[in-house]
């Protein structure tokens, strides 16, 4: 895959699609996370001679126009971390984005506001995309959490450009190869989240690496019907219970819950007891693993050389329901200190491990969570195709 340190840039406008989907409130940043990992691309390029025009979406505003999501906010925070001025274009396309972009000198950027404003994006339309890539000379591809998609900035924007990854993205692809393709042994994945059914191909396709496949959070309730084993009213997938079953039967290398937290309702402030196995009596709800699944959970990764971590192992937003998750997010930290290649990604994991203070403990936190798992599932992505079958320097 072609690189940005393949690209000529003196003296060239660079497109570089990043991932400005940030989290707002009340029109303020309160996570800049993804904005700061977009930051060695941008001055790379800066820094060798060109103009910058960067691109991002923000939330879903269904293609039309809602300031509600509107990257202003972003424009004001890259400029801090930047600590130079960063222009800003009312609209992706059209005459402020052409003469902006066409008046842009070396070393200055331009932010262009959100792509989503426009249908065509999320429909992936050649037009639009020709119209985007109107405003460079070459295309860098930095949005990792957007790759999945094929979409206008994604994926048909590489015909009109000469196109290349940016650093970011390199980063997430060659860290993600290397856990499927080449992992230190003891490899252990970790899979949380609500459904099976989010999670069967990269079941299947992890089962054929790792040595150990640890599964929490609501999916493993199904897993648990399936055997029949009660679980009271906790959440199931009732049409996926053959498919667990037979997940089971042919993956040998899967450990589920031996314990449970369980609620007596799904809210905050509710009566909480743990089992004493794996069974859910009557009308309790599931929502953690027990201290025995988490002690459980430690041990394994004791030894992991390797550790995969996507999915909460509880409902993690709830305070009360979030030990599980924490404490596997400690173990993955102590692994990682004895010498443990660690990467955790999704959200409410990255969330886990920037609380417990072990973001910067762990090896690789992975920027998308939608992209992640399905790199993982063996699903190529439709941005790094582009890039892969892009139009040459």
């Amino acid at each position: 895959m072609k690189t940005v340190k393949d690209l000529s840039l003196s003296g060239k406008r660079v497109l570089i699609r990043v991932d400005f989907n940030v989290p707002l409130k009340e029109g303020k940043i309160t996570d800049d996370t993804r904005i700061r990992e977009s930051l060695p691309t941008i001055e790379y390029c800066l820094k060798n001679g060109s103009s910058v025009i960067a691109c991002a979406h923000m939330g879903r505003p269904k293609g039309t126009v809602n300031l509600k999501y509107s990257l202003e906010p972003v424009a004001a925070r890259l400029s801090e971390l930047l600590k130079k001025p960063v222009q800003f274009s009312k609209d992706c396309i059209g005459a402020e984005a052409k003469a902006k972009s066409a008046s842009l000198k070396p070393g200055e950027i331009l932010l262009l506001e959100n792509l989503r404003f426009h249908p065509e994006e999320e429909k992936n339309v050649e037009s639009f995309a020709k119209e985007l890539a109107s405003l460079a000379d070459v295309f860098v591809q930095d949005a990792f959490g957007a790759v999945h998609r094929a979409h206008a900035s994604t994926s048909a924007i590489a015909q009109f450009l000469p196109s290349a990854a940016g650093f970011l993205l390199e980063k997430e692809i060659s860290t993600l190869t290397k856990v499927l393709k080449n992992p230190a042994r003891p490899f252990v994945a970790i899979l949380g989240g609500a459904k099976v059914s989010d999670k069967i191909g990269v079941i299947q396709n992890l089962s054929k690496v790792a040595d150990t496949i640890i599964i929490g959070g609501a999916m493993a309730y199904t897993f648990l019907k399936s055997q029949g084993i009660s679980v009271g009213k906790s959440l199931v997938e009732e049409d996926k219970l053959d498919l667990a079953k037979d997940l089971l039967a042919n993956t040998k290398n899967l450990v589920l819950p031996v314990d449970h937290k369980v609620a007596d309702k799904f809210e905050k402030g509710a009566k909480v007891q743990t089992t004493q196995g794996q069974a859910i009596d009557g009308d309790w709800i599931g929502i953690d693993v027990g201290p025995k699944s988490s002690q459980k959970i430690e041990t394994i990764l004791a030894s992991a050389k390797t550790i995969l971590w996507n999915g909460p192992l509880g409902v993690f937003e709830i305070p009360e329901f979030a030990e599980g998750t924490l404490s596997c997010a400690r173990a993955i930290a102590k692994a990682t200190e004895k010498g443990a290649f660690s990467v955790v990604g999704g959200g409410d994991s990255v969330a886990a491990v920037t609380q417990g203070g072990f973001a910067k403990t762990v090896s690789h936190i992975s920027t998308g969570g939608g992209a992640s798992l399905e790199f993982l599932e063996g699903i190529t992505l439709p941005g790094v195709a582009a890039i892969e079958g892009a139009v040459h320097v």
